[in-house]
């Protein structure tokens, strides 16, 4: 019975030392970091959080000082019987965590779910990918890139969902192990987090549930050390409204590397490949 559990302890060893080199390799914790200058550095890109900023910071204030009043204090209570004197740093954390999710939830389905889809797609076209963007989205001419989006035919960011927020409790618990709980809620946390802010990408792509699921598969670290990172930053109060919009750069940014590391003529976007396929059988 022990050498079948130090077998086991073993291979989850190798399976996170495997996914730690994977991760590294991709550099795509880079991305949220990316976002921030490139957002900086691209002023039409402001617009569409300028457009959002007031009822947003409103609504961030809002949450995070009634979290702290009404959850800190009991969580505080709970986390010192098995944390000690880390329970200070680990209760803020998880509160602000908690005022993250719940901003998350209102923000992105009744506030800034179209700015931050408008974000993505500026993004897009400001690094060439006017063919991807259009797939999904009505163009219009002149040089600003943001000028030229049009109506949006879907709206592809996921709600949150009940299943999403039922995982989000059962994570919580991780919080009593001092120290190592909090990083693994994080991790656990940037796992989810990291697929979901290529959403848009996915739809562009026009890619089926399959499809997408092996995609994400195949990038599963590169989603993971994305997500660590962005969930930090959106951790962080009131400015955390300010990196939904970063990060939202960061992911598309990305995208835009995927589609330009392809070889010329390659496409992974099955709409675009079926285009070109009849475009090329009228040509013959």
């Amino acid at each position: 019975m022990s050498d079948k559990l130090k077998d086991v302890v073993k291979e989850e060893i190798e399976q996170a030392r495997v996914l730690a080199v994977d991760a590294a390799r991709s550099a795509a914790y880079l991305y949220p970091l990316k976002g921030i200058a490139f957002f900086f550095t691209h002023r039409a890109l402001w617009r569409p959080l300028a457009d959002k900023l007031v009822p947003t910071i409103s609504l961030g204030l809002g949450v995070t000082v009634f979290m702290f009043a009404v959850t800190y204090v009991p969580q505080a209570a709970v986390l010192s019987v098995f944390n000690g004197p880390l329970a200070i740093v680990s209760t803020i954390l998880l509160v602000l965590s908690e005022a993250s999710t719940v901003f998350n939830v209102l923000s992105k389905n009744f506030l800034i779910d179209d700015a931050l889809i408008d974000t993505f797609d500026g993004t897009l076209l400001a690094r060439d990918q006017q063919a991807l963007v259009s797939q999904e989205r009505q163009m219009k001419g002149g040089s600003d890139y943001m000028a030229r989006l049009g109506k949006i035919t879907k709206k592809p960011f996921e709600r949150f969902t009940p299943k999403a927020i039922i995982r989000y409790f059962l994570y919580l618990p991780l919080n009593l192990i001092p120290v190592v709980g909090t990083v693994l809620f994080v991790i656990l946390q940037g796992r989810k987090f990291g697929p979901t802010a290529h959403a848009r990408y996915f739809q562009l792509k026009q890619m089926s549930k399959h499809q997408k699921e092996e995609f994400i598969e195949s990038r599963k670290a590169a989603y993971t050390s994305f997500g660590i990172p962005a969930v930090l930053l959106e951790l962080v109060p009131v400015a955390g409204i300010f990196f939904s919009f970063t990060n939202t750069v960061g992911a598309a940014l990305w995208a835009a590397d995927i589609e330009q590391k392809k070889a010329p003529g390659e496409t992974t976007a099955p709409g675009l490949r079926s285009q070109a396929e009849a475009a090329s059988r009228k040509e013959l």
